[in-house]
């Protein structure tokens, strides 16, 4: 396991066993630049993603809000309730991407760890607050 994935701000807070136990069951995806990883509108394909390496663009109706880097996290409002895809999600440049489903997302939760409770809640509020 690469010693950066364990700063990554998503694990933060977390013992490095229970982030290899989450990664060891993630699949992960590389995304080359300007690739289009998800459409606003679309629906979910039941993942979520953490960037490991390489930056995202994020845009809503056309315009952009946001830029992504290592340790964020996207399409994961999705993933939580299954509605259609809120954002439109580029690669800047190629994009490593940590896969997360519903099943790694309940584990993170479980650990009991609040602080990535509190990531996650944040983020979910954030994306909701968008739209």
């Amino acid at each position: 396991m690469p010693e950066t994935i364990y700063h990554l701000r998503i694990f933060s807070g977390l013992d490095h066993d229970v982030i290899d136990h989450i990664i060891e069951s993630c699949d992960e995806k590389l995304f080359h630049a300007w690739e289009i990883i998800l459409l606003e509108w679309e629906a979910s394909n039941d993942e979520g993603y953490i960037i490991k390496h390489g930056h995202v663009s994020v845009s809503i109706h056309g315009s952009h809000i946001a830029e992504l880097s290592p340790g964020d996290i996207f399409g994961e409002i999705a993933l939580l309730n299954e509605e259609s895809r809120t954002a439109t999600v580029s690669a800047i440049w190629d994009v490593e991407v940590i896969v997360l489903r519903i099943d790694h997302i309940l584990e993170m939760i479980s650990s009991g760890n609040t602080l990535i409770n509190k990531t996650i809640m944040e983020r979910i509020e954030q994306n909701l607050e968008r739209n």
